[in-house]
């Protein structure tokens, strides 16, 4: 009877052990796993910082190159600012309301397709942020020559505070996705890093969407009494 108590106490007493062994084992593959993402996400926050430093700056760049272009060296740039006219001409009966939704759905649809074409060698976002930039300063440039200074401010001022910052946050997100889902076709170890880096551009994505919202209401209901 001593002998099996010894016996059943030598069991019972590896048992724990090897139970407490596994569960500390399960305990730190959990961490180690928690640690990983935690690693993954901060790698993709410092990679979308750094983008949205380079999105700053490309638009910042063909801001100074629309400055320093001579108005008239682009006769194209006639054709479309007069059907830039047409188009204001056809939206003014409309009820602002309807205005505000095609002001809405077009800059959001400018930010999705970035989105969406950046793995593409991110030729599209590239492309979107220098002739914006470029053509805001263009266009500008020559308002302030007809009209004045105040006249451009009040028209772009207003509704700009939130939608300059929804533009170069959403470029900036789709250069960031873009340029991930590019070099993981080359590198396999960073394709563990598309998942959390789609989630976190995602995010600033949604945020330059919601931030459209404001901007296009101001520019329908604010900006017109501003300018006239």
């Amino acid at each position: 009877m001593t002998l099996k108590l010894i016996l059943a106490s030598i069991v019972q007493f590896h048992y724990n052990k090897f139970t407490k062994f596994k569960l500390m084992t399960c305990r730190e593959w959990i961490l180690c796993q928690l640690n990983q993402e935690k690693h993954k996400a901060s790698r993709a926050d410092m990679s979308y910082k750094k983008w949205l430093i380079i999105a700053t700056s490309l638009f910042g760049a063909g801001f100074i190159l629309g400055l320093v272009t001579p108005p008239g060296i682009f006769s194209p740039l006639d054709n479309a600012l007069a059907g830039l006219n047409e188009l204001a001409d056809f939206l003014a009966p409309l009820p602002q309301f309807a205005i505000l939704v095609i002001i809405f759905i077009t800059n959001v649809s400018t930010l999705l397709v970035s989105f969406l074409l950046s793995p593409i060698f991110c030729l599209w976002p590239i492309l979107v942020l220098i002739l914006n930039g470029w053509l805001l300063a263009f266009v500008s440039a020559a308002v302030v020559q007809q009209k004045s200074l105040g006249f451009i401010l009040a028209g772009l001022l207003p509704h700009g505070v939130f939608e300059l910052p929804a533009f170069i946050i959403g470029e900036a997100a789709a250069l960031s996705i873009g340029t991930t889902i590019i070099l993981a076709l080359f590198k396999k170890e960073r394709r563990e890093l598309i998942l959390p880096n789609l989630k976190q551009n995602l995010r600033y994505l949604l945020i330059a969407l919601a931030l459209l919202l404001p901007a296009a209401i101001i520019e329908t209901y604010i900006t017109p009494l501003l300018l006239t």
